[in-house]
C-alpha cells in the first residue's frame, strides 16, 4: 500500500501476467445489487460495458427499467419505489431550509432512521425470498458486483459463497477503512463531512480527530442492523467488519483529481470519470439552443436528479444572477417558473448534461457538487460554481475549490450577488479554467471490466470451475512501515499479489 495511486513493485508482475492471458479469458455471469437514485446512473452505464465484453448481467433490484443489455431479476418488498424517490426529494428540499442548529440536526436524525428501516426492510425481504435466493443458488453466478454503501450486496454474496466486488464513491464513518484494515491517519485524511483539506489547521486537526472519535457511534444506529441480519440469514455470527472485508476489489468511483492523498491498499483501484466516458451528439433543439448563445456560450445549471425545483424566493433570488450575465443559462428545473425569469435563461426538464458540458461553447457548470456532476465537470474541462446540499457533496465542493476550479456557495446564505459573482470569476478568471483542465484525461480510462474480469480468472483458477467452493480467506495482516513525512507504506502478508487476478477480456 502506498500514499498516491502507485502499488508495490510484486503487483507489476501480476499486472503483466494477467494482461498476457487476456486471450483466454472468458465473459463471466455477474450478479448486480445496486442501489437505487443517483448510485443507479453509475452502474447503468457499468452493465453496458461489461456486457460489450461478453459478461452475462442479471440485476438483482426491487424495482428498474428492463434494459435490453442485461436480465432483470425483481423481489417484492413493503414500499413503493415512488416512496423510495419522494424521500431524496425531501431531503434535496430541506437543504433550502435554514434552522436552528439543534432541530436541523433532529430533522436529519429523523429522516436518516426512516431511509435506514426502509432500505433494511427492503434487504430483509429479498434475503427472506428462498425462492428467489433457491434461484440464485442454481445460476452458477461468478462474482457479485454491488455498492457496499448498502451492505445487502456484501450478504447475498456471502450466502451464494461467492466472491464480491465493491463498486462505490465513498462510505461513511471510514467503513472502507475499517473493512480493508488500510490506515486511515485523521493527522490529513480529512473525515466525511468536515469539510477540511489535507492541509489542515491545529483546530481542524482537533475537529477532525473527534469526528474519527465519534463515527462510529454516529453510523451504528444504520450498519449494525445489517451485520444482525446477515447473522440471521447466515445462521452464524456475522459483524459489520466481516461483510465489508469480504471484497475481492475496491472499484473507487473516484480519482486523486478529486482525492486528497491518503493511504491506499493494492486491490483498490480509483475508476472516477467512468460517467464521461459516452458522450453522444446533441439533439437538434439543444444544439439550437448552444449556436444561438453566439460567442458568450452557455453555462449549464442543474443540481443532480433528486433536485428539480426549489422554493420561490431562492429560485428568484438565482434567476436575477441568472439574468445578468452575457451567456445562455440552459437551467434543469421543473418547478414554478420565477416571475423575474431573463431571456437569457431556458428553463428545461431535462439536459445531457455530459455532452453539453464537452461543448467548446460550454463556458461554466452550476452543480450541486454530487460525483457524477464533479466528474463531467473534471472530464471536460469545465469551471464550476458549487451549491452543495447534503450528503458527501460538502466535501465534493471543498475539494475542488482548494483545487481552484471552482467557487462553493451556501444555498442558504448565498444572495443573487454572491451567485452573479461567483459565476463572473469562473467565467473570466482563466486560472479556474485551466485547473479544472489539469488531468481530465486521468478520468477517461475507466478500466472497471478490466478489474472485474479480473476477479473472474482469479475465480476460476481457484475453483476450478466451481466459483461457491473458492476460499475465503481472513482480512489482511498489515505489516505498517513508516517513512518520513506523510507517506505511510503497508504490506499485504495474506496473499500474494498475483491474487488480485486483474485481467478481463479486451
Amino acid at each position: 500500500m502506498a500514499v498516491g495511486s502507485r502499488g508495490p513493485r510484486p503487483l507489476v508482475l501480476g499486472l503483466l501476467l494477467c494482461v498476457l492471458s487476456l486471450a483466454v479469458s472468458q465473459g463471466g455471469k455477474i450478479l448486480l445489487v445496486p442501489m437505487d437514485g443517483s448510485h443507479w446512473l453509475s452502474f447503468s452505464g457499468v452493465i453496458q460495458q461489461l456486457q460489450q465484453r461478453g459478461h452475462d448481467i442479471v440485476v438483482l433490484a426491487p424495482e428498474a427499467s428492463e434494459g435490453a443489455f442485461y436480465t432483470l431479476k425483481t423481489y417484492p418488498v413493503p414500499f413503493r419505489r415512488e416512496d423510495l424517490v419522494a424521500s431524496f426529494i425531501a431531503a434535496g428540499h430541506n437543504a433550502f431550509e435554514k434552522q436552528p442548529f439543534l432541530q436541523s440536526l433532529i430533522k436529519a436524525y429523523k429522516k436518516v432512521k426512516e431511509d435506514s428501516a426502509l432500505l433494511l426492510s427492503g434487504c430483509s425481504h429479498l434475503l427472506h425470498n428462498k425462492e428467489l435466493m433457491t434461484s440464485l443458488a442454481e445460476s452458477s453466478f461468478d462474482c457479485v458486483l454491488t455498492d457496499p454503501f448498502l451492505p445487502c450486496g456484501a450478504i447475498v454474496a456471502k450466502y451464494l459463497a461467492l466472491p464480491v466486488v465493491f463498486f462505490l464513491n465513498s462510505l461513511p464513518c471510514s467503513l472502507d477503512s475499517q473493512g480493508s484494515q488500510c490506515p486511515n491517519p485523521p493527522s490529513y485524511v480529512p473525515r466525511a463531512l468536515s469539510f477540511n483539506s489535507d492541509r489542515m489547521t491545529f483546530l481542524q486537526r482537533v475537529k477532525n480527530m473527534l469526528l474519527a472519535l465519534t463515527e462510529n457511534f454516529m453510523c451504528n444506529m444504520v450498519y449494525s442492523p445489517y451485520g444482525q441480519l446477515a447473522s440471521e440469514v447466515l445462521q452464524k455470527d456475522v459483524t459489520l467488519e466481516d461483510l465489508m472485508s469480504s471484497a475481492s476489489i475496491w472499484l473507487y468511483r473516484t480519482d486523486f483529481v478529486n482525492f486528497t492523498p491518503r493511504p491506499i491498499m493494492p486491490n483498490m483501484a480509483f475508476i472516477g470519470g467512468i460517467n464521461c466516458a459516452n458522450k453522444k451528439p446533441l439533439s437538434q433543439e439543444f444544439e439550437a439552443y448552444v449556436n444561438a448563445s453566439g460567442e458568450h456560450g452557455i453555462v449549464v445549471f442543474s443540481l443532480g436528479s433528486m433536485v428539480s425545483d426549489i422554493p420561490e424566493k431562492k429560485a428568484m433570488e438565482i434567476a436575477d444572477a441568472l439574468g445578468k450575465i452575457p451567456q445562455t443559462v440552459l437551467w434543469r428545473y421543473t418547478g414554478t417558473r420565477p416571475s423575474n425569469l431573463a431571456k437569457n435563461t431556458i428553463l428545461v426538464k431535462w439536459l445531457p448534461q455530459n455532452d453539453l458540458l464537452g461543448h467548446p461553447k460550454t463556458r461554466a457548470f452550476i452543480t450541486h457538487s454530487g460525483s457524477h456532476g464533479i466528474y463531467e465537470g473534471i472530464c471536460n474541462g469545465v469551471p464550476m460554481v458549487m451549491m452543495p446540499l447534503f450528503g458527501d457533496q460538502m466535501d465534493n465542493a471543498k475539494r475542488m475549490e482548494t483545487r481552484g476550479a471552482g467557487v462553493s456557495l451556501n444555498v442558504l446564505e448565498m444572495t443573487s450577488e454572491d451567485l452573479e459573482n461567483a459565476l463572473k470569476t469562473v467565467i473570466n478568471d482563466k486560472s479556474y479554467k485551466e485547473k479544472s483542465c489539469t488531468s481530465p484525461a486521468s478520468t477517461r480510462t475507466a478500466p472497471l471490466s478490466h478489474w472485474t474480469g479480473c476477479v473472474l480468472g482469479g475465480v476460476r483458477d481457484e475453483a476450478q470451475g466451481s466459483p461457491a467452493s473458492a476460499p475465503r480467506g481472513p482480512p489482511p495482516h498489515l505489516v505498517p512501515v513508516p517513512f518520513f513525512g506523510r507517506t505511510l507504506s503497508c504490506t499485504d502478508l495474506s496473499r500474494a499479489p498475483l491474487n488480485l487476478h486483474v485481467s478481463s477480456p479486451t
